[in-house]
């Protein structure tokens, strides 16, 4: 057995073996061109969840193929019933699991050209519901570690990067959010106004990504703005300097100082979300998040909705149920 997966696609009439997928699979630039250029997070998030079912696929646990063409609705339905195990031992969440059967059905759609050989439905193949409730502690929460882990990036020359950690965990940025921000503007806002409007970067939806979403700026605010217009590249008004892209930016910059976080117990940027969520909870509510330990919400259900608003509110979500990601459902 060779190192390639292989796919005849269906539209090349002369027979000739079609797709090759590399041994890590179908390579980024292919599926981001499969996907029209998407956004970059995006398009990895499906190559990387392609390339577990190609490692499923040639493994023991899989049907051991190496010839994409073997790929029927057999396989993918083998798929989900190995996923569903997986979730049901704890070592995979549902979410993930459905993720990643609608990326082997959008690059098998891609590769073949048409829709012959999907699964229906993820949701019904897993047999199960995502629960949108966090049901582990936020990392980032003790400011002590975020000291550490700013340090630890300064020292090895990521100060950006480092600036970016500040942000995310004073306002409860997105990371493109903490990467686009109009430094500048924020600064005025915070110093003039006592407060910001967190707009560029931010995902459009219902409103539109113009819609206001304004927070209190405290001293925490202040700082990691300060810091961050120390270290944005000369005449940009973010953290990108004029000749780099956002692309380049993630690839270039933010991936590798992802090590960094991991070493000093940090997952990744939005862990600082949820920890900002959780502080918003406590201020709010003088009670500590669900996730946390607190029993507030079931003492006063009207407050614990007023906070559970706020935080939505302030992080850019449509829906307040969408908050219980980040701090906990009701118990």
């Amino acid at each position: 057995m060779t190192d390639a997966i292989t796919i005849q696609n269906p539209r090349n009439r002369g027979g000739s073996t079609g797709h090759v997928l590399a041994k890590r699979s179908v390579t980024f630039t292919e599926i981001r061109n499969m996907f029209g250029d998407g956004h970059y997070g995006t398009v990895k998030a499906h190559c990387d969840r392609w390339q577990a079912f190609v490692k499923w696929c040639r493994s023991e646990q899989g049907p051991g193929i190496n010839d994409a063409r073997q790929i029927d609705r057999k396989v993918l339905a083998d798929y989900a019933a190995y996923l569903r195990d997986v979730v049901g031992r704890g070592d995979l969440a549902v979410s993930t699991a459905q993720n990643r059967l609608s990326s082997v059905n959008r690059t098998m759609a891609a590769l073949r050209g048409d829709q012959h050989v999907k699964l229906p439905s993820p949701y019904k193949a897993l047999g199960m519901q995502r629960s949108g409730v966090r049901h582990s502690v936020p990392q980032g929460q003790d400011r002590e570690q975020v000291k550490q882990i700013v340090d630890a990036l300064c020292s090895r020359d990521q100060r950006r990067v480092a600036a970016i950690v500040l942000l995310a965990r004073a306002t409860g940025k997105r990371l493109r959010e903490a990467i686009l921000a109009d430094l500048s503007r924020l600064s005025r806002e915070a110093i003039d106004l006592g407060r910001i409007n967190i707009q560029d970067g931010t995902k459009g939806g219902r409103a539109g990504a113009s819609a206001p979403r304004w927070i209190a700026a405290d001293d925490h605010i202040r700082e990691a703005l300060g810091f961050a217009q120390q270290v944005s590249p000369v005449g940009s008004r973010n953290l990108i300097a004029q000749h780099e892209s956002y692309l380049r930016v993630l690839q270039e910059t933010i991936r590798p100082a992802r090590d960094i976080l991991h070493a000093h117990n940090l997952k990744g940027f939005h862990e600082l979300r949820a920890a900002y969520a959780c502080e918003r909870y406590e201020q709010i509510t003088q009670h500590r998040a669900p996730i946390n330990g607190g029993q507030f919400c079931q003492v006063d259900r009207s407050l614990d909705r007023e906070a559970r608003r706020q935080i939505s509110y302030e992080l850019g979500h449509g829906r307040i149920d969408v908050v219980a990601a980040y701090i906990g459902g009701r118990a």
